[in-house]
């Protein structure tokens, strides 16, 4: 019986893993092959590594890899090529495994050309033949030319990630001001309500103060006249008792004496008011009240319907389109009125357009001619939902829109446009945009453009300006309630400025 000690098949088992392992380690990094390659030498190592081709006994790691020698070589063996006059003109590149992918595979010789023709590289023999009259250049030339169209498409990705990046700044500027008009609403609306719930309660009090009042008189009267009754009563019982005895007595003579010295008996004359329905003093207030009621239900069901109309509205606000196509349905016409226009405009182009001047134009003397502020205003009223573009050219040129009520002598704030709370304005300069009302600025950035576009929808309380190109890029809105009809116009600061309101299809 043979017994075998553990010990021994352990040291067998060692003995044996040995080699394995070795077969198994790449022959550069030491460590359990990853992604074996193996080298017709017989050695294997991870394909991450590509080897020396020169290393015989153990490969070392490739430092560069040559295109003309379409080698590699490790540190030792890229020695020549830095010492040799005739090895330095060889092309170095990073070492690469796939360096034989460089070689042409029916000449052997590298493939320094590319065919556009048939997209494809190929060696100097290969042109001579099937790429012969193809358009074909180098491949440094190509790498050059797909290198520019690189740049470019870099270019056009950063481009669009700094476009997405503001539409991204817009949407969050977007998002707070949703939430904040949406708190704005929700707080003026329970002010309104409230307002009216205490109005409907004073007179409410009113009327029942004015009520009991009139209970009070009609009660005072009822009992007045109930009082007088009650002694008539009272005083009829008297005279009852008194005629009973009376006519008890038997002497004739005392009898017709004693009749006669008794008062005539007065008539009550308040039958007429007694009969009369009690209920008949309040039914007209009953009526006039129910009137009321039914009046206002009317309105309020009128108006509400008006009201959640206009908020399911916000979504068609918030999601419509960026493109001229989908704004140019609410296109109104825009002409400018020569009454208001300030002493130095000079207008044109059938008043479309306003251009400012050094000299006095001679205007007629007119009450709605801005005297001092250099603004001027449009014929047209805004209604509804209104959509027009101007043309700008100058460095301060501001478009807006006001209510028709804007003060328009003076020089103070109550007639220049975004300085008061009649008007709203957007101020146009080379680098940045400044939107302002009542007096409050809020400064941005945008796509600069000569051509402004304002979206205005009077019902909803909303104010738009675009940045008008081949595209719709929304540069502000304002969220407000308009309580007056409103007018377009613009301002400008410097002579020779001028703006055209377009004609649009």
């Amino acid at each position: 019986k043979v017994t075998i000690k553990p010990k021994t098949i352990a040291g067998e088992m060692a003995q044996q893993a040995e080699p394995q392992t070795k077969t198994l380690s790449c022959s550069i990094c030491l460590h359990l092959l990853k992604e074996p390659v193996t080298v017709p030498c017989g050695h294997s190592y991870c394909r991450t590594y590509v080897a020396c081709d020169v290393c015989i006994e153990r490969k070392l790691k490739a430092s560069k890899s040559c295109l003309n020698c379409v080698a590699s070589y490790c540190e030792e063996h890229l020695q020549p090529h830095h010492e040799f006059a005739a090895l330095k003109r060889h092309k170095l590149v990073d070492p690469s495994n796939k360096i034989q992918e460089k070689i042409c595979s029916r000449h052997d010789e590298v493939m320094k050309m590319f065919c556009r023709t048939d997209q494809q590289f190929f060696c100097i023999f290969c042109s001579m033949e099937e790429h012969k009259d193809h358009n074909t250049v180098s491949a440094a030339a190509e790498k050059t030319e797909k290198q520019r169209e690189l740049q470019e498409s870099r270019a056009d990705i950063h481009k669009n990630i700094q476009d997405r990046e503001k539409d991204v700044e817009l949407l969050k500027e977007q998002e707070k001001t949703i939430n904040l008009s949406a708190h704005q609403t929700v707080e003026h609306s329970k002010q309104i309500f409230t307002e009216l719930i205490r109005l409907l309660d004073r007179r409410s009090a009113k009327l029942e103060k004015e009520v009991r009042s009139k209970q009070q008189t009609e009660v005072s009267a009822v009992r007045a006249l109930q009082e007088n009754l009650e002694q008539e009563i009272s005083e009829l019982k008297k005279r009852d008792a008194e005629l009973q005895q009376l006519s008890h007595t038997e002497d004739h003579i005392q009898f017709v004496l004693s009749y006669n010295s008794l008062s005539a008996l007065s008539v009550s004359t308040h039958s007429s008011n007694i009969h009369r329905d009690p209920r008949s003093c309040f039914k007209e207030v009953t009526a006039a009240v129910s009137e009321l009621r039914e009046h206002l239900h009317k309105v309020l069901m009128e108006d509400w319907t008006k009201v959640c109309h206009t908020v399911e509205r916000v979504d068609d606000l918030l999601l419509e389109p960026r493109t001229k196509a989908g704004l140019l349905k609410y296109s109104q016409e825009i002409t400018l009125d020569p009454n208001t226009a300030h002493k130095h405009f000079r207008l044109s182009e059938g008043n479309r357009k306003v251009t400012a001047m050094d000299k006095d134009q001679s205007h007629p003397a007119h009450p709605d001619r801005f005297t001092n502020r250099t603004q001027v205003l449009s014929r047209e009223s805004l209604t509804g939902r209104c959509y027009w573009e101007v043309e700008l050219r100058g460095r301060g040129v501001e478009v807006s829109v006001a209510y028709k009520s804007i003060s328009r002598a003076g020089s103070g704030n109550e007639s220049r446009f975004g300085l008061n709370d009649k008007s709203w304005t957007l101020y146009c300069s080379p680098n940045c945009y400044t939107f302002s009302h009542n007096n409050i600025f809020t400064p941005f950035s945008g796509p600069q453009s000569s051509r402004i576009g304002v979206d205005v929808d009077h019902t909803a309380g909303v104010l738009s300006f675009y940045s008008v190109s081949d595209t719709m890029t929304l540069l502000h809105r304002a969220n407000t309630t308009f309580t007056e009809p409103l007018l377009t116009g613009v301002y400008i600061n410097d002579a020779g400025d001028s703006a055209e309101f377009c004609k649009l299809k």
